[in-house]
Protein backbone atom coordinates (compact mmCIF):
# COMPACT_ATOMS: atom_id res chain seq x y z
CA UNK A 1 0.00 0.00 0.00
CA UNK A 2 3.04 2.47 0.93
CA UNK A 3 4.33 2.12 -2.47
CA UNK A 4 1.09 2.57 -4.20
CA UNK A 5 0.68 5.87 -2.37
CA UNK A 6 4.21 6.87 -3.37
CA UNK A 7 3.89 5.55 -7.35
CA UNK A 8 0.79 8.03 -7.30
CA UNK A 9 2.80 10.80 -5.51
CA UNK A 10 5.41 11.01 -7.95
CA UNK A 11 2.81 10.41 -10.67
CA UNK A 12 1.03 13.45 -9.47
CA UNK A 13 4.54 15.54 -9.06
CA UNK A 14 5.43 14.44 -12.32
CA UNK A 15 1.79 15.83 -13.81
CA UNK A 16 2.02 18.88 -12.72
CA UNK A 17 6.05 19.52 -13.77
CA UNK A 18 5.37 18.62 -16.69
CA UNK A 19 1.39 19.39 -17.56
CA UNK A 20 0.63 22.62 -15.61
CA UNK A 21 1.82 25.13 -18.21
CA UNK A 22 -0.16 23.04 -20.83
CA UNK A 23 -3.19 22.86 -18.99
CA UNK A 24 -3.02 26.68 -17.73
CA UNK A 25 -2.08 27.49 -21.41
CA UNK A 26 -5.03 25.80 -22.91
CA UNK A 27 -7.45 26.83 -20.41
CA UNK A 28 -6.60 30.63 -20.90
CA UNK A 29 -6.42 30.09 -24.64
CA UNK A 30 -10.21 29.08 -24.25
CA UNK A 31 -11.94 30.59 -21.63
CA UNK A 32 -9.44 34.37 -21.41
CA UNK A 33 -9.58 34.22 -17.82
CA UNK A 34 -6.47 33.48 -16.40
CA UNK A 35 -7.80 32.95 -12.82
CA UNK A 36 -10.15 30.27 -13.76
CA UNK A 37 -7.60 29.04 -15.97
CA UNK A 38 -4.73 28.31 -12.87
CA UNK A 39 -7.97 27.55 -10.23
CA UNK A 40 -9.26 24.65 -12.71
CA UNK A 41 -5.94 23.35 -13.43
CA UNK A 42 -5.16 23.40 -9.65
CA UNK A 43 -8.55 21.14 -8.87
CA UNK A 44 -7.89 19.03 -11.77
CA UNK A 45 -4.89 17.87 -9.42
CA UNK A 46 -6.12 18.34 -6.14
CA UNK A 47 -9.26 16.10 -7.14
CA UNK A 48 -7.92 13.22 -9.36
CA UNK A 49 -8.80 9.93 -8.40
CA UNK A 50 -5.50 7.72 -9.21
CA UNK A 51 -5.24 6.61 -5.70
CA UNK A 52 -8.76 4.88 -6.49
CA UNK A 53 -8.83 4.87 -9.96
CA UNK A 54 -4.95 4.15 -11.05
CA UNK A 55 -3.00 6.18 -12.68
CA UNK A 56 -4.10 6.90 -16.06
CA UNK A 57 -2.04 6.42 -19.27
CA UNK A 58 -1.90 9.74 -20.53
CA UNK A 59 -1.87 11.82 -17.64
CA UNK A 60 -1.68 15.18 -19.29
CA UNK A 61 -4.97 13.95 -21.29
CA UNK A 62 -6.29 13.42 -17.74
CA UNK A 63 -6.02 16.53 -16.44
CA UNK A 64 -7.12 18.74 -19.01
CA UNK A 65 -10.30 16.50 -19.26
CA UNK A 66 -10.83 17.08 -15.48
CA UNK A 67 -9.76 20.95 -15.69
CA UNK A 68 -12.15 21.40 -19.01
CA UNK A 69 -15.36 20.16 -16.99
CA UNK A 70 -14.49 22.17 -14.00
CA UNK A 71 -14.21 25.14 -16.35
CA UNK A 72 -17.42 24.27 -17.79
CA UNK A 73 -19.00 23.83 -13.87
CA UNK A 74 -17.47 27.12 -13.32
CA UNK A 75 -18.96 29.15 -16.77
CA UNK A 76 -22.51 27.29 -16.32
CA UNK A 77 -22.52 28.61 -12.92
CA UNK A 78 -21.45 31.85 -13.65
CA UNK A 79 -23.92 32.01 -17.14
CA UNK A 80 -21.22 33.47 -19.12
CA UNK A 81 -22.81 32.43 -22.55
CA UNK A 82 -23.41 29.52 -24.91
CA UNK A 83 -20.58 30.06 -27.41
CA UNK A 84 -17.87 30.39 -24.66
CA UNK A 85 -19.38 27.68 -22.89
CA UNK A 86 -19.56 25.34 -26.35
CA UNK A 87 -15.75 26.16 -26.92
CA UNK A 88 -14.79 24.95 -23.71
CA UNK A 89 -16.14 21.96 -24.19
CA UNK A 90 -15.02 21.39 -27.01
CA UNK A 91 -11.08 21.35 -26.24
CA UNK A 92 -9.11 18.33 -26.78
CA UNK A 93 -5.27 17.31 -25.54
CA UNK A 94 -2.74 17.93 -27.61
CA UNK A 95 0.49 17.14 -26.47
CA UNK A 96 2.36 19.80 -28.65
CA UNK A 97 -0.28 21.87 -30.24
CA UNK A 98 1.04 22.77 -34.11
CA UNK A 99 1.47 26.60 -34.48
CA UNK A 100 -0.53 28.42 -36.42
CA UNK A 101 0.48 29.09 -40.21
CA UNK A 102 1.48 32.70 -39.05
CA UNK A 103 2.64 32.41 -35.59
CA UNK A 104 6.45 32.51 -35.53
CA UNK A 105 6.29 30.58 -32.20
CA UNK A 106 6.29 26.91 -31.94
CA UNK A 107 5.71 26.07 -28.51
CA UNK A 108 2.35 26.79 -26.39
CA UNK A 109 4.10 27.67 -23.51
CA UNK A 110 6.53 29.98 -25.01
CA UNK A 111 3.09 31.54 -26.92
CA UNK A 112 1.80 32.32 -23.14
CA UNK A 113 5.16 33.70 -21.66
CA UNK A 114 5.61 36.14 -24.71
CA UNK A 115 1.95 36.92 -24.21
CA UNK A 116 2.45 37.67 -20.45
CA UNK A 117 5.83 39.09 -21.34
CA UNK A 118 3.81 42.06 -23.27
CA UNK A 119 5.63 45.88 -23.05
CA UNK A 120 2.70 47.48 -21.34
CA UNK A 121 3.78 45.63 -17.97
CA UNK A 122 6.77 46.04 -15.46
CA UNK A 123 9.80 43.74 -16.46
CA UNK A 124 9.34 42.34 -12.72
CA UNK A 125 5.67 41.62 -13.35
CA UNK A 126 6.02 40.30 -16.45
CA UNK A 127 8.63 37.13 -15.31
CA UNK A 128 6.70 37.29 -11.75
CA UNK A 129 3.30 36.51 -13.83
CA UNK A 130 4.70 33.73 -16.00
CA UNK A 131 6.50 31.81 -13.43
CA UNK A 132 3.04 31.69 -11.83
CA UNK A 133 1.27 30.59 -14.87
CA UNK A 134 3.67 28.90 -16.83
CA UNK A 135 6.05 26.83 -14.22
CA UNK A 136 3.35 27.01 -11.60
CA UNK A 137 5.93 28.18 -8.73
CA UNK A 138 4.12 29.40 -5.85
CA UNK A 139 4.12 32.78 -5.07
CA UNK A 140 6.54 32.38 -2.01
CA UNK A 141 8.77 30.74 -4.59
CA UNK A 142 8.93 33.82 -7.02
CA UNK A 143 8.81 36.07 -3.93
CA UNK A 144 12.38 34.43 -2.39
CA UNK A 145 13.29 34.83 -6.43
CA UNK A 146 13.02 38.16 -6.65
CA UNK A 147 14.38 38.71 -2.76
CA UNK A 148 10.80 40.57 -1.98
CA UNK A 149 8.15 39.61 0.93
CA UNK A 150 5.42 36.80 -0.36
CA UNK A 151 2.15 39.63 0.26
CA UNK A 152 4.63 42.52 -1.93
CA UNK A 153 4.56 39.61 -4.62
CA UNK A 154 1.25 38.40 -4.60
CA UNK A 155 0.01 41.95 -4.39
CA UNK A 156 2.15 42.36 -7.96
CA UNK A 157 0.56 39.39 -9.76
CA UNK A 158 -3.14 40.82 -9.04
CA UNK A 159 -1.86 43.84 -10.60
CA UNK A 160 -0.47 42.42 -13.46
CA UNK A 161 -3.46 40.10 -13.86
CA UNK A 162 -5.92 43.47 -13.28
CA UNK A 163 -4.08 45.42 -16.35
CA UNK A 164 -4.06 42.64 -18.80
CA UNK A 165 -7.36 43.17 -18.16
CA UNK A 166 -8.14 46.51 -18.05
CA UNK A 167 -6.22 47.43 -20.51
CA UNK A 168 -7.13 44.55 -22.72
CA UNK A 169 -4.18 43.24 -23.52
CA UNK A 170 -5.01 40.19 -26.20
CA UNK A 171 -4.03 36.73 -25.67
CA UNK A 172 -2.21 36.32 -29.10
CA UNK A 173 1.00 35.37 -30.31
CA UNK A 174 2.72 39.09 -31.21
CA UNK A 175 3.85 39.26 -34.83
CA UNK A 176 7.46 39.02 -35.82
CA UNK A 177 8.59 42.49 -35.80
CA UNK A 178 7.24 42.62 -31.92
CA UNK A 179 9.10 39.74 -30.38
CA UNK A 180 11.99 42.00 -30.15
CA UNK A 181 10.96 43.93 -27.52
CA UNK A 182 9.08 41.00 -25.52
CA UNK A 183 12.77 39.05 -25.41
CA UNK A 184 14.23 40.65 -22.44
CA UNK A 185 10.97 39.43 -20.60
CA UNK A 186 11.27 36.41 -22.21
CA UNK A 187 14.95 35.55 -21.60
CA UNK A 188 14.58 36.84 -17.88
CA UNK A 189 11.56 34.08 -17.23
CA UNK A 190 13.91 31.39 -18.22
CA UNK A 191 16.95 32.62 -16.37
CA UNK A 192 14.77 32.84 -13.48
CA UNK A 193 13.16 29.19 -13.62
CA UNK A 194 16.75 28.33 -14.00
CA UNK A 195 18.04 29.31 -11.07
CA UNK A 196 15.06 27.89 -8.63
CA UNK A 197 15.75 24.88 -9.88
CA UNK A 198 19.27 25.13 -9.85
CA UNK A 199 19.74 26.63 -6.36
CA UNK A 200 15.79 26.55 -4.76
CA UNK A 201 15.17 28.67 -2.68
CA UNK A 202 13.86 27.11 -0.06
CA UNK A 203 13.31 23.25 1.20
CA UNK A 204 15.16 20.02 1.87
CA UNK A 205 16.20 20.02 -2.32
CA UNK A 206 19.09 22.08 -3.33
CA UNK A 207 18.21 21.08 -6.56
CA UNK A 208 14.70 21.00 -8.79
CA UNK A 209 15.93 19.05 -11.89
CA UNK A 210 12.43 19.50 -13.44
CA UNK A 211 13.06 23.29 -13.33
CA UNK A 212 15.90 23.42 -15.12
CA UNK A 213 14.99 21.35 -18.00
CA UNK A 214 12.24 23.10 -18.29
CA UNK A 215 14.15 25.74 -18.91
CA UNK A 216 16.85 24.84 -20.57
CA UNK A 217 13.62 23.22 -23.03
CA UNK A 218 12.16 26.38 -23.69
CA UNK A 219 15.81 28.11 -23.68
CA UNK A 220 16.20 25.57 -26.95
CA UNK A 221 13.29 26.50 -28.92
CA UNK A 222 13.93 30.29 -28.65
CA UNK A 223 17.51 30.13 -29.36
CA UNK A 224 16.35 28.03 -32.39
CA UNK A 225 13.05 30.83 -33.22
CA UNK A 226 15.39 33.63 -32.65
CA UNK A 227 19.13 32.57 -34.31
CA UNK A 228 19.60 36.14 -34.62
CA UNK A 229 19.21 36.74 -30.66
CA UNK A 230 22.43 36.75 -29.29
CA UNK A 231 21.49 37.24 -25.85
CA UNK A 232 18.99 33.96 -26.52
CA UNK A 233 22.29 31.90 -27.66
CA UNK A 234 24.50 33.33 -24.66
CA UNK A 235 21.27 32.33 -21.94
CA UNK A 236 21.39 28.54 -23.38
CA UNK A 237 24.87 28.51 -22.82
CA UNK A 238 24.90 29.70 -19.46
CA UNK A 239 22.01 27.27 -18.35
CA UNK A 240 24.32 24.18 -20.30
CA UNK A 241 27.52 25.18 -18.66
CA UNK A 242 25.64 25.39 -15.20
CA UNK A 243 23.91 22.39 -15.37
CA UNK A 244 26.75 20.46 -16.48
CA UNK A 245 28.10 20.54 -13.34
CA UNK A 246 25.02 19.70 -11.32
CA UNK A 247 25.92 15.84 -10.42
CA UNK A 248 28.83 17.15 -8.79
CA UNK A 249 27.36 19.60 -6.48
CA UNK A 250 25.81 17.35 -3.69
CA UNK A 251 27.67 14.06 -2.30
CA UNK A 252 25.91 11.03 -1.39
CA UNK A 253 23.94 12.52 1.29
CA UNK A 254 22.56 15.61 0.16
CA UNK A 255 24.94 18.21 1.21
CA UNK A 256 26.36 20.95 -1.08
CA UNK A 257 30.00 20.48 -2.50
CA UNK A 258 31.62 23.34 -3.24
CA UNK A 259 32.82 24.28 -7.05
CA UNK A 260 36.48 23.88 -5.75
CA UNK A 261 35.89 20.28 -4.14
CA UNK A 262 33.61 19.09 -6.68
CA UNK A 263 34.29 15.76 -8.82
CA UNK A 264 35.14 17.41 -12.03
CA UNK A 265 35.12 13.65 -14.02
CA UNK A 266 31.72 13.72 -12.59
CA UNK A 267 30.44 16.99 -14.91
CA UNK A 268 28.64 16.80 -17.99
CA UNK A 269 31.13 16.81 -21.00
CA UNK A 270 28.70 16.89 -23.73
CA UNK A 271 26.76 19.55 -21.75
CA UNK A 272 30.13 21.82 -21.49
CA UNK A 273 31.01 21.42 -25.46
CA UNK A 274 27.48 22.45 -26.35
CA UNK A 275 27.69 25.33 -23.86
CA UNK A 276 30.69 26.30 -25.51
CA UNK A 277 29.77 25.96 -28.64
CA UNK A 278 26.71 28.26 -28.36
CA UNK A 279 28.56 30.54 -26.34
CA UNK A 280 31.13 31.29 -29.17
CA UNK A 281 28.57 31.60 -31.89
CA UNK A 282 26.54 34.20 -29.38
CA UNK A 283 29.69 36.32 -29.33
CA UNK A 284 30.52 35.51 -33.02
CA UNK A 285 27.33 37.87 -33.84
CA UNK A 286 29.05 41.14 -32.31
CA UNK A 287 26.47 42.15 -29.67
CA UNK A 288 27.17 41.63 -26.34
CA UNK A 289 24.83 41.53 -23.23
CA UNK A 290 24.68 40.28 -19.78
CA UNK A 291 24.03 36.36 -20.24
CA UNK A 292 26.68 36.24 -22.86
CA UNK A 293 29.32 37.87 -20.24
CA UNK A 294 27.76 35.25 -17.08
CA UNK A 295 28.37 32.48 -19.87
CA UNK A 296 31.78 33.56 -20.20
CA UNK A 297 32.01 33.33 -16.34
CA UNK A 298 30.71 29.98 -16.34
CA UNK A 299 33.02 28.39 -19.10
CA UNK A 300 35.91 29.81 -17.43
CA UNK A 301 35.01 27.54 -14.41
CA UNK A 302 33.24 24.30 -16.54
CA UNK A 303 36.71 24.71 -18.97
CA UNK A 304 39.29 24.38 -16.14
CA UNK A 305 41.03 20.98 -15.84
CA UNK A 306 41.44 21.74 -11.60
CA UNK A 307 40.14 24.66 -9.54
CA UNK A 308 44.09 25.53 -9.00
CA UNK A 309 43.52 26.26 -13.20
CA UNK A 310 40.74 28.73 -12.96
CA UNK A 311 41.52 32.23 -14.33
CA UNK A 312 40.08 34.07 -11.22
CA UNK A 313 41.57 37.43 -12.67
CA UNK A 314 39.49 37.11 -16.04
CA UNK A 315 36.80 35.83 -13.55
CA UNK A 316 37.15 39.14 -11.68
CA UNK A 317 37.38 41.26 -15.35
CA UNK A 318 34.21 39.69 -16.37
CA UNK A 319 32.59 40.21 -13.58
CA UNK A 320 33.45 43.67 -13.90
CA UNK A 321 32.37 43.84 -16.69
CA UNK A 322 29.02 42.07 -16.02
CA UNK A 323 28.38 45.11 -13.49
CA UNK A 324 28.06 47.61 -16.58
CA UNK A 325 25.77 45.69 -17.75
CA UNK A 326 24.17 44.50 -14.29
CA UNK A 327 24.79 47.12 -11.60
CA UNK A 328 23.13 44.85 -8.86
CA UNK A 329 24.52 44.11 -5.45
CA UNK A 330 24.40 40.15 -6.03
CA UNK A 331 26.99 40.85 -8.92
CA UNK A 332 28.75 43.10 -6.75
CA UNK A 333 29.03 40.52 -4.54
CA UNK A 334 30.13 38.13 -6.72
CA UNK A 335 32.78 40.15 -8.04
CA UNK A 336 34.31 40.54 -4.75
CA UNK A 337 34.28 36.58 -4.43
CA UNK A 338 36.21 36.43 -7.91
CA UNK A 339 38.71 39.22 -6.56
CA UNK A 340 39.33 37.55 -2.99
CA UNK A 341 40.38 34.37 -5.43
CA UNK A 342 42.26 36.18 -7.71
CA UNK A 343 44.13 38.84 -5.27
CA UNK A 344 43.27 37.04 -1.65
CA UNK A 345 41.18 37.84 1.02
CA UNK A 346 41.77 40.52 2.32
CA UNK A 347 41.57 42.44 -0.61
CA UNK A 348 37.76 41.37 -1.32
CA UNK A 349 36.77 42.26 2.66
CA UNK A 350 36.55 46.03 1.66
CA UNK A 351 34.04 45.33 -0.94
CA UNK A 352 32.27 42.75 1.12
CA UNK A 353 31.87 45.55 3.60
CA UNK A 354 30.86 48.26 1.60
CA UNK A 355 27.66 46.01 0.58
CA UNK A 356 27.04 45.74 3.79
CA UNK A 357 26.66 49.26 5.13
CA UNK A 358 24.78 49.82 2.25
CA UNK A 359 22.06 47.42 3.29
CA UNK A 360 21.18 46.39 -0.14
CA UNK A 361 21.22 42.55 0.71
CA UNK A 362 19.76 42.59 3.94
CA UNK A 363 18.30 39.16 4.85
CA UNK A 364 20.58 37.23 1.89
CA UNK A 365 22.51 35.02 3.54
CA UNK A 366 25.32 34.66 0.65
CA UNK A 367 26.56 38.13 2.22
CA UNK A 368 27.66 36.98 5.69
CA UNK A 369 28.66 33.52 3.92
CA UNK A 370 31.10 35.47 1.85
CA UNK A 371 32.17 37.15 4.79
CA UNK A 372 32.46 34.61 6.65
CA UNK A 373 35.09 32.68 4.33
CA UNK A 374 36.89 35.42 3.47
CA UNK A 375 37.69 35.71 7.31
CA UNK A 376 38.00 32.12 7.40
CA UNK A 377 40.85 32.29 5.28
CA UNK A 378 42.64 34.90 6.89
CA UNK A 379 42.89 32.77 10.43
CA UNK A 380 40.24 35.29 11.57
CA UNK A 381 38.15 32.09 13.00
CA UNK A 382 36.12 33.86 15.35
CA UNK A 383 35.12 36.47 13.46
CA UNK A 384 34.29 33.89 10.60
CA UNK A 385 32.19 31.93 13.26
CA UNK A 386 29.87 35.23 13.85
CA UNK A 387 29.18 35.76 10.58
CA UNK A 388 28.60 31.83 9.53
CA UNK A 389 25.93 31.93 12.46
CA UNK A 390 24.63 34.93 10.99
CA UNK A 391 24.56 33.01 7.49
CA UNK A 392 22.89 30.36 9.02
CA UNK A 393 20.25 32.35 10.54
CA UNK A 394 18.99 33.78 6.93
CA UNK A 395 19.71 29.97 5.03
CA UNK A 396 16.72 28.37 3.32
CA UNK A 397 17.23 25.21 2.40
CA UNK A 398 18.55 22.22 4.14
CA UNK A 399 21.78 21.56 2.68
CA UNK A 400 23.31 24.98 2.70
CA UNK A 401 22.45 25.08 6.28
CA UNK A 402 24.15 21.89 6.95
CA UNK A 403 27.08 23.15 4.57
CA UNK A 404 27.33 26.84 6.41
CA UNK A 405 27.50 24.56 10.12
CA UNK A 406 30.16 22.21 8.95
CA UNK A 407 32.25 25.61 8.48
CA UNK A 408 31.34 26.87 11.50
CA UNK A 409 32.42 23.96 12.91
CA UNK A 410 35.85 24.09 11.27
CA UNK A 411 36.50 27.63 12.83
CA UNK A 412 36.68 25.42 16.68
CA UNK A 413 33.90 28.28 17.50
CA UNK A 414 30.92 27.17 19.36
CA UNK A 415 27.36 26.80 17.04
Amino acid sequence: MASDIAAVKAAVDAAFRDEWGRVVATLIRTTGDWDLAEECAQDALALQRWPRDGIPGRPGAWLTTAARNRAIDVLRRNAVGAAKLREVAAMSYEPEPPAADDSPVPDDRLRLMFTCCHPALALEARVALTLRTLAGLTTAEIARAFLASEPTMAKRLVRAKQKIQNAGIPYRVPPAHLLPERTPGVLAVLYLLFNEGYSATAGADLVRQNLCAEAIRLARVLATLMPDEAEAAGLLALMLLHDARRAARLDAQGDLVTLEDQDRARWDQAEIAEGVTALQGALRRGQLGPYQVQAAIAACHATAPTAADTDWPQIAALYERLAWFLPTPVVELNRAVAVGMAQGPAAALPLVAALEASGKLAGYHLLPATRADLLRRLGRQSEAAAAYRDALELASTDAERRFLSRRLAETGEPA
